[in-house]
């Protein structure tokens, strides 16, 4: 099909990766409309034009209301994964899109994606599962089903959507989800875009999971996948086509850990290394993401952006919380933090209090659109999720 949109979401460290899928994806299907968007403050000229993407779409032409309070209430990994549906809508829009089809920037097609296609012209929605076969150890059954149970059943590296009703309506379910609680919040539940979309077979029709050992092979699937052939041949998994490859967290793994022994695997990582290798222009884009700093360069701590995140009257006071000087968000944070979170400034009770604070799930009552709920929220008050659904289960066990 040649009305097929395929985009991926980057900050500008993650350049390098971002250029080798595109241009593997070029290779593979060059008949399809291939889109970058950035999460991050916009990169040079160069580096984006050496990227090989049709399209770039910066944060501001996403549609996203509030945006600068809004980004500032994430981490990079939060708004970075925040932003997908987003674009997902954007594109699903468009006269000219069938299907639109998300790959994280770690990934590299390494053949047709011609199961996925069809598999759209059938469904809309399909996903593909972290694991396709039980563990048969203890440590895989902790390293790899529990730790699935916590990050999401399927592996939001890859989507597709079809450009039909039941797709736009997923696109927008998972946008209202994302804009307020993309959180990275294992212990209560919740685990950025991915474990919302667990929803997605018990809300949505014509949802299709591919099981295909060749789609999204990673890291963690590979010990119970078998890989063959060689970039001259090409890379089999289980004797079937490896369609494409999720290079998440290469870099901080040794190759032996990574590919299991396979030779295979390890010929593909090796050659993986060598692609993502920055080039020139990709060397000169800033190392400092846009959003981890106050317009006066100075860092932004965590707490500040869950502090900020749980306190609408903080937000009405100080819409834009990057600014600084007399009057701004870290004006108030210096006069009023320690006297109002205490427990944040002390080494004993600080990750409590972290964790109390990502848990505080905030809300909107009417049409206003602070990020947080429109009634003022007072310091330390307000239960985490757990307490609440704790406290509910008490309440209807009588």
């Amino acid at each position: 099909m040649k009305n097929v949109h395929v985009f991926t979401v980057a900050a500008g460290n993650y350049l390098p990766k971002a250029r080798v899928l595109l241009a593997s994806l070029r290779r593979h299907h060059p008949e399809w409309r291939l889109h970058f968007a950035v999460s991050d403050a916009a990169p040079p000229d160069d580096a984006l034009a050496g990227l090989g993407a049709d399209e770039i779409h910066e944060l501001e032409t996403l549609g996203i209301p509030n945006l600068r309070r809004w980004a500032f209430s994430h981490s990079l990994i939060e708004l970075a994964t925040a932003i997908k549906p987003f674009v997902l809508k954007k594109l699903l829009a468009r006269d000219d899109c069938d299907m639109a089809i998300y790959l994280d920037p770690d990934i590299a097609v390494m053949s047709p994606m011609t199961d996925v296609v069809e598999a759209l012209k059938i469904s809309d929605i399909v996903l593909t599962p972290h694991l396709t076969d039980p563990e048969n150890t203890i440590a895989g059954i902790v390293a790899n089903e529990v730790s699935t149970m916590q990050h999401g059943i399927y592996n939001l590296g890859f989507i597709g959507v079809a450009a039909r009703d039941e797709g736009v309506k997923f696109a927008q379910w998972w946008s209202d989800r994302t804009y307020r609680y993309c959180r990275e919040d294992i212990p209560d539940g919740i685990y950025t875009d991915q474990r919302w979309v667990d929803f997605a077979p018990a809300f949505f029709d014509r949802v299709k999971v591919l099981r295909a050992p060749g789609l999204n092979a990673a890291p963690w699937n590979l010990p119970n996948r078998e890989m063959g052939g060689s970039l001259a041949q090409g890379f089999t998994v289980n004797a079937q086509p490896l369609v494409f490859f999720h290079f998440s967290q290469l870099g901080v793994m040794p190759d032996a850990r990574t590919t299991g022994g396979q030779m295979a695997a390890a010929e593909l990582v090796a050659w993986y290394r060598r692609e993502s290798a920055p080039t020139a222009a990709e060397k000169g884009v800033s190392p400092h993401y846009a959003f981890n700093r106050f317009d006066d360069g100075s860092p932004i701590a965590m707490e500040q952006r869950l502090v900020y995140r749980a306190r609408p009257d903080v937000q009405r006071a100080h819409p834009d919380p990057f600014a600084a000087g007399e009057g701004s968000y870290p004006a108030w944070w210096k006069a009023h933090a320690r006297s109002e979170y205490p427990r944040l400034f002390s080494a004993e009770t600080r990750g409590a209090e972290m964790q109390h604070l990502s848990a505080f799930l905030t809300y909107r009552r009417d049409a206003d659109d602070i990020i947080g709920d429109d009634a003022v929220v007072p310091a330390g008050q307000g239960a985490p999720l757990a307490s609440r659904v704790k406290n509910l289960i008490r309440k209807i066990a009588g």
